[in-house]
């Protein structure tokens, strides 16, 4: 048996649990007794991991390879961005020329200004953003030939 003292709307209530199993309760309040039927809860299961199969593509000839190599260079460089950001500045155009470590493009990232650098000694062959592009990191910037 176990008692309890509420108030409720700054009204008193003594409550007292005469008996109480998973789905009835018997109980006093004030002196008036009650008997309290409680609804059952539907536990919701687990979510089950589905086991699937571990399936390895299989090359359609014995000739393709599953990975593929960079092709070798053609003398052309792509700059590309270090980190997401949004191009603030371009401070080149097609056709300059550019040695390696001049800025070329200003990008704007976690709200600070980065400079983005020639990689190459070389001659601007195409520039693939625009000022206020978002960029994805690693993506190509400019082509230097």
């Amino acid at each position: 048996m176990k008692e309890f003292n509420y108030k409720i709307n700054g009204a008193p209530y003594r409550v007292i649990i005469n008996s109480s199993d998973s789905s009835v309760v018997e109980l006093e309040v004030n002196g008036t007794p009650y008997r309290v039927e409680l609804e059952k809860k539907e536990s919701k299961p687990l979510s089950k991991i589905k086991k699937q199969a571990i399936t390895t593509p299989t090359p359609q000839t014995a000739s393709t390879p599953l990975v593929t190599r960079p092709k070798e260079t053609t003398g052309k460089n792509t700059v590309q961005s270090p980190l997401p950001g949004i191009i603030l500045d371009i401070k080149c155009q097609v056709g300059d020329t550019v040695k390696k470590g001049q800025t070329i493009m200003i990008l704007e990232a976690m709200k600070m200004e980065n400079n983005i650098l020639a990689n190459a000694n070389g001659k601007i062959t195409g520039i693939l953003v625009n000022k206020g592009d978002s960029v994805l990191e690693g993506a190509e910037l400019v082509t230097i030939e």
